[in-house]
């Protein structure tokens, strides 16, 4: 049980740290920095390394956290509040990511292969958007587990 935690929380934090700084620290620096197609060519190299971590997180979040609900809880009904609203963000979280996954970040990759710096800013915004969405749920999620210790 201790493992599945441990491994849980590593996943949530690489997830959701990852975004803090992609959204927070590399953004501001990428766009103050560099033009259209250096800062498009390097969000679409960063997203393809960032985004093979969040799958491997999501896979994880998924297993331990079912695990631990059924061997812990005994299952959902057993289950306190504060475990079904994690799971209820967390899984709207894997949503917004398989969006932009298989939507504008494809679309991102195919206009940075064209040299479509309008589209492919287009999608890079787009991307924002959703992931700053999704830092603010998984902010979330951090905080109601952390939380979970005072209910």
């Amino acid at each position: 049980m201790q493992a599945a935690l441990i491994l849980h929380v590593l996943s949530a934090v690489v997830w959701v740290g990852g975004m803090f700084f992609a959204y927070m620290v590399l953004r501001p620096v990428a766009a103050g920095l560099l033009d259209a197609p250096q800062r498009l060519a390097l969000w679409a190299q960063v997203f393809t390394q960032f985004f093979t971590w969040v799958w491997f997180a999501i896979i994880t979040l998924l297993l331990t956290g079912y695990g631990m609900l059924f061997a812990f809880f005994g299952g959902m009904a057993a289950a306190p509040i504060y475990v079904h609203l994690m799971q209820a963000v967390g899984l709207l979280m894997m949503l917004i990511f398989a969006h932009v996954y298989f939507a504008p970040y494809r679309r991102l990759r195919r206009a940075v292969a064209a040299q479509d710096w309008a589209e492919g800013g287009g999608r890079l915004a787009q991307i924002r958007r959703l992931v700053g969405i999704n830092l603010m749920l998984g902010l979330l999620v951090v905080t109601v587990a952390a939380g979970r210790f005072v209910i």
